[in-house]
């Protein structure tokens, strides 16, 4: 169906009811891979995506601020211990907004004002106190066409801008995925750190305000940060506490350089579920013909619908800037575009995205094995993002098949659809959910499964994690895309 804007007094107002934008990359094709697995795919320098510097409107417009005080109880917690079974690490909750529950009373806060650009302006900014983070929920009823929102935090050199077709692509992906109307039309901000963040929304001089229907209805608000660096832990031991607080045997990713590869297909995903925020880690996946298309792999227990896909942001290379630092990296790259869930299920606790964005340049997708499930002994590396800590590096051995029925304990059994994972060095953690591990054939490394949960911990670091198996999942459906 191709979406025509319908004209009301002269004016375009667009509904949110569009066709799917395909998303892809270079098809040209490669050799064929061999029959049991698919190659990585390294394109190299020549795949960036133009980028250009964004910054909120000539004007400094007049915000309405909004204050929520302090959450009555906080939600989360950063010191993980034991790795759950089938649970993503919830980092949010969700906040009701009273003042801009409703299209009406957020149109009474709005105050237009001219840019020297000729388009019109106004901005609502949002702070909870204590946050380490907002995301705004954003319901779309109508913009006028040509509109763009801009969302920032207290910097506002940090801008993510999200034009009016942006928001009818994801809320047409929504509705057609069976997604709730108000569900549908709701787009959620990024978050910047920090207490506060900003909407701006900008439209043509030409187009009549009134017809700016939006809503913010509820919040999420951060109860431990996702990119918290070398916060003093008190001013009398002047210590620093290390990134996301992982548990103290986990090893830097950038420890370990022969990974690199695999490193860089790997980011730290940051999600809304019911208004609530979440963190796991996913795997870019490459394709039978290198096609560039940016499969994303994770657990069913983090994306199930999309709903919550169309919410996902991903960081890219986030790791440590050194060995053993705990700087960021500043090659860091975020998404904020989404996903289009293309298939998941709980029988490998498997979830295979596209992302709606395209990757950054340096990217690497991972190649995967869909063999006989690798054999007890074989040694198997994780690259994962605990407690959304820096990307950290685990190294073991598969133990065999396990059983995994729900969020209940696993058990070794021949015939399973799980891996189970011991590890000789590193762990997993809530947050690790979702990412994947790699086995070396032939001397290249290979995506074998994505981590449901487990027991690991840094007093038991060979307690036993588990795996969906890949081999499964991609006979059951992934062939479909991966390599149709």
């Amino acid at each position: 169906m191709i979406f025509h804007s319908t004209r009301v007094l002269g004016l375009a107002v667009l509904p949110l009811a569009l066709t799917l934008a395909a998303c892809g990359g270079d098809s040209t094709p490669v050799p064929t891979p061999k029959s049991d697995r698919i190659e990585p795919y390294d394109p190299g320098a020549s795949k960036a995506a133009n980028e250009s510097a964004l910054s909120p409107s000539a004007v400094a417009p007049s915000a309405y601020v909004v204050k929520l005080g302090p959450l009555a109880a906080s939600v989360g917690s950063k010191a993980m211990g034991k790795q759950s079974m089938g649970t993503a690490l919830q980092i949010g909750q969700s906040r009701s907004v009273a003042d801009t529950a409703s299209v009406t009373a957020t149109s009474a806060l709005l105050q237009w004002q001219p840019t020297t650009r000729g388009t019109q302006v106004s901005a609502l900014s949002f702070v909870a106190e204590g946050a380490r983070g907002v995301r705004l929920g954003v319901f779309i009823e109508a913009l006028p066409e040509g509109s763009v929102l801009r969302f920032y935090g207290k910097r506002a050199a940090d801008v993510v801008e999200v034009s009016a077709q942006q928001l009818q692509d994801t809320a047409r992906r929504n509705v057609e995925a069976g997604v709730p109307d108000a569900e549908a039309r709701t787009y959620w901000s990024p978050d910047f750190g920090g207490s506060e963040t900003s909407l701006e929304i900008e439209i043509p001089s030409a187009a009549n305000s009134q017809n700016v229907r939006i809503a913010v209805p509820r919040l999420s608000h951060f109860t431990s940060s996702p990119s918290e660096a070398q916060e003093k832990l008190s001013s009398s031991t002047g210590s620093v506490r290390k990134v996301g607080e992982s548990e103290s045997c986990n090893v830097n990713a950038t420890c370990v350089p022969d990974y690199l590869d695999q490193s860089r297909s790997v980011a730290r995903m940051v999600y809304v579920k019911g208004g609530n925020s979440f963190l796991c880690t996913g795997t870019l996946l490459n394709d039978a013909k290198s096609s560039g298309t940016p499969y994303f792999l994770t657990a069913d227990h983090c994306i199930s619908d999309q709903a919550v896909a169309s919410t996902l942001n991903t960081d890219w290379f986030y790791r440590a800037a050194a060995c053993e630092s705990s700087e960021v990296n500043p090659a860091t790259k975020r998404l904020t575009g989404g996903a289009t869930l293309l298939y998941s299920t709980s029988a490998t606790d498997v979830a295979l995205l596209r992302l709606n964005d395209a990757p950054p340049a340096g990217i690497v997708y991972a190649g995967s094995y869909f063999g006989a499930a690798p054999s007890a002994g074989t040694a198997a590396a994780a690259l994962h993002h605990p407690g959304g800590d820096l990307q950290k590096f685990s190294l073991g051995t598969v133990l065999g098949n396990a059983s995994c029925v729900g969020n209940a304990d696993c058990t070794s059994a021949q015939s399973g659809s799980f891996l189970e994972l011991g590890w000789k060095q590193g762990i997993t953690e809530q947050g690790s959910s979702g990412s994947a591990a790699f086995v070396q054939l032939d001397g290249q490394r290979y995506v074998v499964g994505q981590l449901f949960g487990g027991q690991s911990s840094c007093q038991a670091p060979n307690a036993p994690d588990y795996y969906g198996r890949f081999d499964v999942s991609y006979r059951s459906a992934l062939q479909k895309w991966l390599n149709p």
